[in-house]
């Protein structure tokens, strides 16, 4: 069969019977090989998974992903091809699921030992460059050691814990609000008033966001 319009796309997924079937098979077939080559080429995390690993990853996101287009064809606009549409959203929930599948194991406990940030957990991420002077070395330990500081007694172990594995570790949203037993909104506030505590700090202290961040972009 010759390429399918997207016209024809959406006319053939809201059929019945053999037409629909056909549809589906087509798209199916074009998405998981898509998928396959993404998994395989531009993510470096699944470098150790053989072909058949990735093959059956490919499968099950792709199966999933059919359901959300099937879900969703009222809000194709014709902006893009049909397939490019229908591939993004694969593509999204690949993504999230990976990035589930990275954390299942993932324990909030290990951000924390008594109270206290583990030093394996470096605030702001820090990559020291090696080209920087001694005394930029010495003005951002400084920092670093009043931020540490702030995340250890200025935050509640709940504010804390939020914040690190957001802003640090990079947990997904929906992770963290399972974990600890919350949900999107309510994470989404107790961060924010986790970043004001430490603005307000840092300000009372005589040190700006501003330049924190300024010492840390370099």
């Amino acid at each position: 069969m010759t390429e399918r319009t997207n016209e024809q796309w959406l006319a053939d997924l809201r059929a019945e019977g053999e037409r629909r079937s056909s549809a589906l098979e087509a798209l199916r077939a074009r998405l998981e090989r898509g998928m396959f080559y993404f998994l395989r080429n531009d993510r470096s995390d699944l470098l150790d998974r053989s072909s058949d690993d990735l093959q059956h990853m490919a499968q099950d996101f792709v199966q999933d992903a059919l359901l959300k287009v099937l879900e969703n064809l009222d809000t194709f606009r014709g902006e893009s091809q049909f397939t490019t549409w229908a591939a993004k959203i694969t593509t999204r929930l690949a993504i999230s699921e990976l990035r589930r599948i990275r954390y299942r194991d993932y324990s909030l406990e290990g951000i924390t030992v008594d109270g206290e940030i583990q030093p394996a957990v470096t605030p702001l991420a820090i990559s020291p460059a090696e080209s920087l002077s001694p005394e930029r070395h010495v003005e951002r330990d400084s920092v670093v050691a009043l931020v540490q500081n702030a995340l250890e007694n200025v935050l509640t172990e709940r504010q804390r814990t939020a914040l690190v594995a957001l802003a640090i570790e990079g947990m997904p949203v929906e992770e963290i609000a399972h974990r600890m037993g919350t949900n999107r909104n309510a994470l989404y506030k107790l961060v924010h008033d986790a970043r004001m505590k430490l603005k307000t700090h840092l300000q009372n202290e005589g040190i700006a966001l501003d330049y924190v961040l300024g010492l840390f972009s370099e």
